[in-house]
């Protein structure tokens, strides 16, 4: 009798949880394959069974990174509960309760329109595939469908490739492969078989023998039954493969923690209790308490908010779009407005992508030769050999593809690349019978890499074992870094001058890589033999200097971003010297700054961890396992950037407290080399933790930085618009409350969409400034100067409708209320039409007053729309307070007043107004960004 199992499980934003009861909670049902080696993974080699298949299937579900076309009416739910409408719902009852009829409804009619808009764009079309695969299954192959594949499979890939539906580790055969959707890498990748050791699996530390989800297989060889093909195991399925977690990040972004947001919650907390505290303020009776608190409430409180706030970042989004720069997160264009670090990579950055070679010299136990500038006229022997035969580089289509360097260094030889014979069969007994993955062919002789252990940046190093024709012994190369190659040859192969020469190309900025060999004894199996055991008591053979240039807008972009005191570091994999001397060619390192170099040592079993400092004159070759670090020092930066030697002294610091020296380090250096990739995210994590970001681009960090300084400053802006906007309203209802009356339905629906939604759609479109700062945006709502010019703002707006209200009252023909009839069976009168006409110009002014240009922003006047739509308003305003009309007074309930020094008298009361906020806003700027005055005028008009 079978014994049925319960399976607990959920899914949450597309992965699986599953009940484990050893570890008494849900957890990922990746865990279950987590603690996999290598060696197990070579064991599935025959595949699963059927049971195991379909029991897997329904522990895993299928394999699918599916975003499901949600029905309308459930979208139609969601975006109903979200808070926003929810808001605008509530209040669109209350308007109703209160009689304003006409209003509500259009807010409505506009509120549907926005809901139906949202629901068109969030219906997407899923990004499931399905493909049919071979497949082993207890020992025989069939085909199935990519849907049903589970950790465990064992996939027979084709020769000519396929777009891979799931994440699997190589066993047998190479595989080319383009991993531009993952990695924006446009160069193929080679992958290589898994070592079959009893380390754990990890597709993040063996990438290279890795096939990643959705990228494109576009060759598989050496592997298959017959020779051609590959064969592979399937490691994660569905949404935990690397494009399942790409897509995860897309549809469901980490939350932000930025000061910014969090001030504007805090922000509209305030305006709430202000609210709360004038409608106490109005009480009559506690039915008219709760209905004029309410509806004070959705006048102090803007529903609109959120949507405006956004109409900056979505600008900026834009603008970056069209250079090409693309983020799936818009909010954190905003976060890129307060970067302070910029991290570079070296090579294909800071440098040109490809590199030249620029000589080779051979060196052994008698020293080095003379420098040989053409590689192809060195004689034959191991080293032509091992320049020709020691890379990756495949053929496709009869075009070699691979690593730009190794492209130049084969072709430097002057050998050939060739197909194999019988498309990766066994050759004949010309090469010994091996199983062929690349033929190499010179005028004189022929080798073929029979295996091949691929670049690690872990260790630094590749090597390959060939073959020559008429099967004599197998010859093992190595190429990588010289520290490393050197640590892996008999010492007595090494020359003396290795450290000098070393340091001698490395400071002239070149790309420097040793080569070694040694012969494999005739009975080893090369089919069978280890990396280890290929990479040991290696023969030095010399040295490849390859020369990288620096771009030629490096020096531009360093320069820009050393002028808005925007710190700039260099991370790399390659020597000290070499990063120093790129540093310096691109400006990262100023000419009269010194430099102090870093070594840190790691902690081992036999000492200490280590930090030694040695200057720029007197720094020698580190040994292996260092990170190398370079710190500068000049006359600007001696107080603050380095507390190392300041006389010529090579010493050793024992790191007692690791944690705080690492971080002062971390902090004041300038260039890290030889740093591996878990290293380099090691950093980049630490420096994304203090709200900094990391580009690949070097044309890319100012360009970011101004779009995202100028989308803080719109948001800012915005944000405070939307406030005062609120403000005014609250202060007009507040005001006309007091006397008996009211605003009447057109008048909130002429200044909520007529006015200020269109100046709000309109503001941020203003472009970022051309050049960068040397201050950043603030990002706290709640800073002194922010709060103190909000405050002055208010108390004019108040005392410009106070003023407004007390002129009328002044007046010889002014007609008092009916103090028996209250809210909109009052209108028209003249309170109402004197609050309203110096409402609707504040409406403008504000929008004017926090609309800055200098220093994160183009001047206004380069908005041309949000310009030519301030004229309008404006003009509309002039022409409502000067010459209304009858047929617009009774549309809007004006009360039609003749005198026109009054009406003009109006007009410079509003005139002052906004000089005095103009004012008071310039002045909040010049104490957040220390601008002199007439500096900032200066720079507002003409930039």
């Amino acid at each position: 009798m079978l014994q049925k199992t319960l399976l607990r499980y959920y899914m949450f934003e597309g992965l699986r949880y599953v009940w484990l009861d050893r570890k008494g909670a849900f957890c990922r049902v990746s865990v279950l394959n987590e603690d996999w080696t290598c060696k197990d993974l070579y064991g599935f080699q025959d595949g699963l069974s059927h049971l195991e298949q379909s029991s897997r299937r329904c522990i895993y579900g299928p394999n699918l990174i599916d975003v499901p076309v949600k029905p309308y009416f459930k979208l139609l739910f969601e975006e109903v509960l979200n808070p926003f409408y929810v808001f605008q719902f509530f209040s669109i009852t209350l308007w109703m309760i209160d009689e304003y009829y006409f209003y509500a409804v259009c807010i409505l009619f506009l509120s549907i329109l926005s809901i139906s808009i949202s629901l068109y764009e969030t219906r997407k079309v899923s990004l499931s595939w399905d493909v049919i695969i071979l497949c082993v299954c207890s020992s025989v192959e069939e085909c199935v469908s990519s849907v049903e594949l589970v950790p465990g499979d064992c996939l027979i890939i084709p020769q000519e490739g396929l777009l891979l539906p799931c994440d699997a580790a190589l066993l047998a055969g190479e595989c080319l492969v383009n991993e531009s959707m993952l990695t924006g890498e446009s160069v193929p990748v080679l992958k290589t078989p898994l070592p079959a050791g009893e380390g754990k699996y990890s597709s993040e530390t063996e990438r290279r023998h890795t096939l990643f989800c959705g990228t494109t297989l576009i060759q598989a060889k050496g592997g298959g039954p017959g020779g051609g093909g590959a064969v592979a195991v399937v490691t994660s399925t569905g949404f935990f493969t690397a494009k399942g977690n790409l897509v995860s990040s897309i549809l469901y972004p980490q939350p932000i923690n930025f000061r910014f947001y969090q001030d504007s919650i805090k922000f509209l907390l305030i305006l709430g209790l202000v609210a709360f505290i004038g409608s106490i303020y109005n009480f009559v009776t506690w039915g008219f308490l709760v209905i004029r608190c309410l509806d004070i409430v959705t006048i102090a409180v803007p529903p609109a908010l959120p949507a405006a706030i956004t109409t900056g970042t979505i600008y900026a989004q834009r603008r970056l779009k069209s250079q090409g720069v693309f983020c799936i997160s818009p909010p954190r264009i905003n976060v890129s407005g307060k970067v302070s670090i910029f991290c570079f990579d070296k090579t294909g950055t800071l440098t040109e992508e490809g590199l030249d070679v620029w000589g080779v010299m051979e060196g052994g136990a008698a020293g080095f030769s003379e420098l040989v500038q053409e590689p192809r006229s060195l004689a034959p022997g191991p080293m032509l050999s091992g320049l020709a035969c020691c890379h990756t580089v495949t053929l496709l289509r009869g075009q070699p593809i691979g690593d730009p360097l190794e492209l130049k260094m084969v072709d430097s030889t002057g050998w050939t690349h060739q197909e194999p014979e019988g498309d990766g069969r066994e050759l004949d007994a010309e090469f010994g019978g091996y199983k062929v993955l690349a033929v190499m062919r010179s005028p004189t002789q022929g080798n073929v890499s029979v295996r091949r252990f691929p670049f690690s940046s872990a260790l630094q190093r590749m090597s390959v074992v060939t073959v020559m024709p008429g099967g004599h012994a197998a010859l093992a190369f190595l190429k990588g870094s010289p520290e490393m190659v050197a640590s892996l040859c008999r010492a007595e192969t090494v020359p003396t001058q290795f450290s000098s020469k070393l340091h001698s190309f490395s400071s002239e900025g070149l790309r420097v890589l040793a080569l070694a060999y040694k012969p494999l004894d005739k009975n080893t199996d090369v089919r069978t033999i280890t990396r280890d055991e290929v990479e040991k008591d290696m023969q030095f053979l010399g040295l490849l200097m390859m020369k990288n240039l620096v771009k030629p807008e490096s020096d531009n972009v360093i320069h820009m971003l050393r002028l808005a005191q925007l710190r700039s570091v260099m991370i790399t994999g390659d020597n000290i010297l070499t990063a120093v001397n790129v540093a310096k060619s691109c400006g990262m390192v100023g000419s009269d700054e010194k430099v102090i170099f870093v070594s840190a040592t790691p902690h081992t079993a036999q000492s200490v961890p280590t930090l030694r400092f040695t200057l720029e004159d007197r720094v020698t070759t580190t040994a292996q396992g260092s990170i190398e670090i370079c710190t500068r020092v000049g006359p600007a930066h001696t107080p603050k950037r380095c507390s190392a030697p300041q006389a010529e002294l090579l010493f050793y610091i024992q790191v007692h407290v690791p944690d705080v020296l690492s971080f002062q380090v971390l902090m004041r250096a300038t260039v890290f080399a030889r740093m591996t990739p878990d290293q380099k995210t090691q950093l980049e994590g630490g420096v994304s933790a203090a709200e900094e970001i990391i580009l690949t681009h070097n044309k890319t960090p100012p360009c970011v930085c101004r779009e995202g300084r100028c989308s803080l400053v719109t948001s800012f802006g915005l944000f405070r618009y939307m406030a005062l906007y609120s403000l005014i309203q609250f202060c007009s209802v507040l005001v006309l409350h007091t006397v008996n009356t009211t605003m009447a339905d057109l008048q909130f629906l002429f200044c909520d969409i007529g006015l200020v939604t269109l100046l709000a759609i309109v503001m941020g479109k203003g472009g970022p400034s051309d050049q960068l700062q040397s201050c950043r945006p603030p990002a706290s709502l709640l800073a002194l100067p922010v709060l103190g010019s909000l405050f002055i703002h208010t108390c004019m707006i108040v005392l410009g409708q106070l003023a407004a209200l007390f002129i009328t009252t002044s007046q010889d023909w002014y007609i008092p209320l009916n103090s028996t009839v209250f809210g909109i069976a009052n209108l028209p009168n003249m309170e109402n039409t004197s609050v309203f006409d110096l409402s609707g110009f504040q409406y403008i002014i504000m929008a004017v007053v926090v609309t800055k240009g200098y220093p994160h922003k183009k001047p206004l006047y380069y908005n041309v729309v949000f310009l030519g739509l301030l004229v309008t308003l404006f003009s509309v305003m002039t022409w409502l307070v000067l010459y209304p009309g009858p047929i617009v007074c009774r549309i809007l309930q004006l009360f039609d007043i003749s005198d026109m020094n009054y009406k003009m008298l109006l007009v410079a009361v509003a005139a002052l107004n906004f000089l005095i906020c103009f004012v008071v806003e310039v002045s909040a700027v010049m104490t957040l960004n220390n601008i002199p005055f007439f500096k900032y005028i200066k720079m507002y008009i003409l930039k």
